[in-house]
Order: structure tokens, then sequence, then C-alpha cells
């Protein structure tokens, strides 16, 4: 598969609304190109993967993932966000950045490694849902994948490897008081018995630090209370956004909130999890002599509900995502490709 075929292809992504949980015509799109291209494709819902070769069980497996679900539009758009259009080597339209670049670079390099004997299994996978992690998304085909031993997960990255990625857990919590008369020196202020707990998020630091990804981040983002003014607030409820360094499992961290805190808390989810990948991992090395640095990223991804060593890597920068008039720079994916492939080509891993 050649780069002009590569940029046609993510044209025609572009060119395809595909809005998280609405990504139907877009895995058509994938599932159509694989086909022509040789491949036996599977699906199920608007996730859409193949293999490269007939599974060798004795093998381990790498996964090439990246999503073909985007953000909607925002008002600021100057262009029209489906009609994709190149300038001076610039192609805008929506997704085309994030994260349309690394999945026509990856189906690229899935198509010229295929042609050659690996020492593994390689399986490409263009998942939905990954803007809103929902749960027919990669969620929902992991277990039809097999043993997956490695996965390198495309998203803008400057094509620098992210080993480290920042988890998620969001905390709705409610302090209780007792109502009154504001007039009288009655009940029992909610917003006062919340103050401590939401101080104590401002503040706190918790003890273990990650040399890539930083302290653990807790913000209070929300915060309801009160009928009227004249009516002492008998519940006080405020939402607490963490993003969780890999020092820390969320399971692990909500226990240890929940001692020192006074409120109830209750996490919306627990499986956003931080992940990280050794830096002695064979595809690391490969990408440190490479001449590539590794780094943490604050943003998640997939990487997220994946439970076996991953990286992310892609064309395209994280600083475009989600903004108006987006794009990708052309020989972004022409250098992807050639990364990927060379990362992976005679790659040795352990099962």
């Amino acid at each position: 598969m050649s780069l002009d075929r590569a940029i046609e292809l993510l044209q025609r992504l572009i060119a395809t609304p595909s809005v998280s949980r609405e990504e139907s015509a877009a895995a058509d799109v994938v599932e159509a190109e694989l086909s022509s291209l040789g491949f036996v494709t599977h699906r199920k819902l608007n996730n859409v993967w193949a293999e490269a070769r007939e599974h060798n069980p004795l093998l381990p497996t790498i996964l090439l993932d990246a999503h073909i679900d985007t953000v909607k539009p925002n008002a600021s758009w100057q262009r029209n966000p489906f009609e994709p259009s190149i300038e001076d080597g610039y192609l805008y339209g929506l997704g085309s950045n994030d994260t349309g670049g690394s999945l026509v670079a990856m189906i690229t390099a899935f198509c010229r490694l295929a042609k050659r004997e690996q020492p593994y299994n390689l399986i490409l996978l263009a998942s939905a849902e990954e803007e809103v992690t929902g749960i027919n998304g990669v969620r929902a085909v992991l277990s039809e994948l097999g043993d997956v031993d490695f996965a390198i997960v495309g998203e803008p990255t400057s094509l620098q490897p992210a080993i480290a990625e920042k988890g998620l857990m969001v905390l709705d919590c409610v302090a209780r008081g007792k109502s009154g008369h504001a007039a009288r020196e009655e009940g029992v202020n909610a917003i006062y018995e919340a103050l401590p707990d939401i101080n104590w998020f401002r503040e706190h630091c918790m003890e273990r630090v990650s040399p890539l990804l930083g302290a653990v981040k807790m913000s209070v983002t929300g915060i309801e209370a009160g009928t009227q003014h004249n009516v002492v607030p008998d519940v006080c409820r405020f939402i607490v956004d963490i993003r969780v360094n890999e020092c820390y499992q969320n399971e692990e961290l909500l226990e240890l909130i929940r001692r020192e805190v006074k409120c109830e808390v209750t996490p919306r989810s627990t499986h956003l999890n931080s992940s990280a990948i050794d830096v002695a991992h064979p595809a690391v090395k490969r990408l440190v002599d490479m001449g590539k640095v590794p780094f943490g990223s604050p943003t998640m991804s997939n990487q997220a509900v994946m439970p076996f060593p991953t990286l992310k890597l892609g064309p395209g920068d994280s600083a475009r995502s989600h903004t108006a008039d987006e794009y990708i720079l052309l020989d972004e994916i022409g250098e992807a490709i050639e990364i990927y492939e060379k990362v992976l080509d005679n790659l040795i891993i352990e099962k």
C-alpha cells in the first residue's frame, strides 16, 4: 500500500462523519479497504479488525490499534470539517490528526509487514467509541482478539513514544448537613461540611510521584448546593477530577481517599487506569535507537483499558486534537509509516 493510497483513504474517512457512537459508515470504509487489500476482516459493532497471516498460537501477538471515531466539530471551524482539503502539504479535516493519520499509517505498515514472515502474529484494529471510552469500543472486542502480548496505540504524539499515560477517575462527592432557616442559628450547613474535604483535595499530595507523569493531580471541578437564599442547605455535591499516575491503581487510590475525607465518595468508574511500559521493552529500545525520546502523556487513549504492555505512537500533534480546522501534514503520515514498519519488522518479543 502506497502513501498516496493512504492519503486517499484518509480523505474518504474525513468525508464520512464518524462522531462517537455513529461510526458505522466509517467502519464500512475501513472494512471495504482491508478486504480490497486481500485481508479477511472481522467486525463487531463498529470495530473492524484483520490479522496479517493465519494465527500461530505458538507465537506472541502484537496489536496495532487506532480509533475511527471523532469528537463533534466545534462552532469555531472556518472550513467544512467533513470536506478534506490539501494545501501546501497540509491535509485539513475532522479526525485528520486525531486519529486518522495514525490509522491509515498503521494500515499501510500492516500491509507491508504482512508480506514478510514475522516472529509474531499481527492484528490491526480500527476501534470505535474511543473519544467517549464507550463500552462498545475496544473493550467490546479485546476478548475476541485472543491473548495480546504488546500493542501500539495510534495517537498524535509527534512520533515520539509515550511510554506512560495518566489514568482518570471521576468522583461524585456528597457532604450532608441539616436544613434550617438562614436567619436563625439552626441547621447544619452542608457547604461548610464540604469545605474541609474540598480543601483536602486541593492541597493533598499523594506520596508516590512518577518520573514520567509527575504527581497525581486532583481538581474539584463542580459544586452544587442550596435551593434558595434563606434556607441552610442540607446537601452539598461536588465533583473531583483525578488524573492518576502509574504508581497507583484507581481502586487503591479510591480506598486511600475514602479514609481521608468525611464526605460520601462514589466513583463514576475505576477502569480507566494509568499505564506504563518498561523502558527495556524491545520496541521502546528500538525507538530510542532511532533517536526517539520516550515521554509520559497526560491524555488518555485506549491504553487505559488494555491489560497488556502498550505504548502510544503516531503522527500529528496532540495540541491539534479537538480544535477547529484540524489538520495533519502529509509528511507526518509518510514518516509514521516508515517508523511503524522499522519498529515492528522482525521484532522479537516474549509471549
